[in-house]
């Protein structure tokens, strides 16, 4: 299941944000720093419509949604990678995460205070940067001390400090790892490392209720950020979303449509969070129900099996493929195979996102 960190300095909403991803998260939301040290963790459902259709279609009796664990992480102050502020506890808990979802404040509210004084996204995303940068970089620097001793007599050894020294020039100069451009040889050399700045990062731009449909200027200068980053930005209101969760369901689209919206950010951004690592979704349906299997892009059949069960992976015989709007274009599986659009597919084929698959196999 892909771990997602909500980061950001304190009090710009991440434990509201927080609650609101999990309607029953317990995570205490206070009007001053470090209300959250322990982080909190919840999972939730990742929205996906084409489940209802495919479960109607096969008269299912329950629907299994993909889900997205979400982590509530104390907020990071300025000398957090020094330890200010128990930084050094909270980097440990942003190195065990798959994905950072950086909480930003762009709202102006003087009743809600702000750790520097003022609502500026730029320099607060540059605070929590630098101090995720200054964390990779003595990590960095270890391994580099770590490993020179052995570049003398090996040449996999001197290869690792030469990537480790590009990485190091590239946080000196206040880029991120993300920036870098590295070979897939390069790559493999630092999976193990956990880099904060190079896990992939969404900005969640916070907003006041009456922004939530436009953004404003605050918004504009993380858009700008994110595109040196190369990274996304979800509009969202931690308002917004804390008052749709009290209200009952039959409510939230006359609220929504008030504000000039559809849907709070929420969806967006869980949605956003689970492309971000490159997943796909592919679908297993029948009257017991209908589910969603969370898989890498570029998955083969039996691999994609695996995730169900090993038992899956290890005697694979085929799988029987249909693509979602194939199946709901006929409206039955039945006449699906009718009109030839069920493929029997091998050990190499590759599942593409909303595959709806029957896989065969021996015990």
């Amino acid at each position: 299941m892909l771990r997602a960190g909500i980061v950001g300095l304190p009090n710009v909403g991440k434990s509201t944000l927080f609650n609101a991803v999990v309607a029953n998260a317990k995570a205490e939301a206070a009007n001053f720093p470090f209300c959250t040290i322990e982080p909190n963790v919840g999972v939730v459902a990742v929205p996906d419509e084409r489940l209802n259709v495919l479960a109607q279609i096969s008269g299912s009796a329950q629907i299994i949604p993909a889900r997205v664990e979400f982590v509530d992480i104390a907020g990071l102050v300025k000398g957090a990678s020094q330890g200010e502020g128990l930084g050094n506890q909270f980097l440990s808990h942003i190195r065990e995460v798959d994905a950072i979802v950086h909480v930003v404040r762009c709202f102006e509210n003087d009743d809600i205070i702000h750790v520097a004084g003022s609502v500026d996204p730029a320099r607060d995303i540059e605070i929590i940067n630098i101090e995720l940068g200054l964390s990779d970089l003595a990590q960095i620097e270890r391994r580099i001390d770590r490993t020179r001793k052995q570049a003398r007599t090996s040449k996999d050894a001197q290869f690792e400090v030469t990537v480790m020294e590009k990485l190091a020039a590239a946080l000196n100069e206040g880029k991120s790892v993300r920036q870098v451009s590295l070979s897939e040889e390069e790559a493999e050399i630092i999976k193990g490392l956990d880099l904060l700045t190079y896990k992939p990062i969404i900005y969640a731009a916070n907003v006041s209720e009456d922004e939530l449909a436009t953004g404003n200027d605050f918004v504009e200068k993380v858009r700008q950020i994110a595109t040196t980053e190369n990274a996304q930005v979800v509009i969202v209101s931690a308002q917004v979303e804390a008052e749709l969760v009290e209200l009952p369901e039959e409510d939230k689209a006359d609220f929504l449509a008030s504000l000039g919206v559809q849907e709070g950010g929420l969806k967006s951004l869980i949605r956003a969070t689970y492309a971000l690592l490159g997943l796909r979704t592919y679908f297993t349906c029948g009257p017991k129900e209908t589910r969603a299997w969370t898989i890498h892009a570029g998955m083969s059949a039996p691999q994609a099996a695996g995730v169900i069960h090993t038992d899956f992976e290890r005697g694979f015989i085929r799988a029987e493929t249909v693509a979602y709007k194939d199946l709901v274009a006929t409206g039955a599986m039945n006449a699906a195979k009718e009109k030839g659009l069920v493929r029997s597919e091998g050990k190499e084929y590759v599942v593409q996102e909303g595959d709806v698959l029957l896989f065969r196999f021996n015990v």
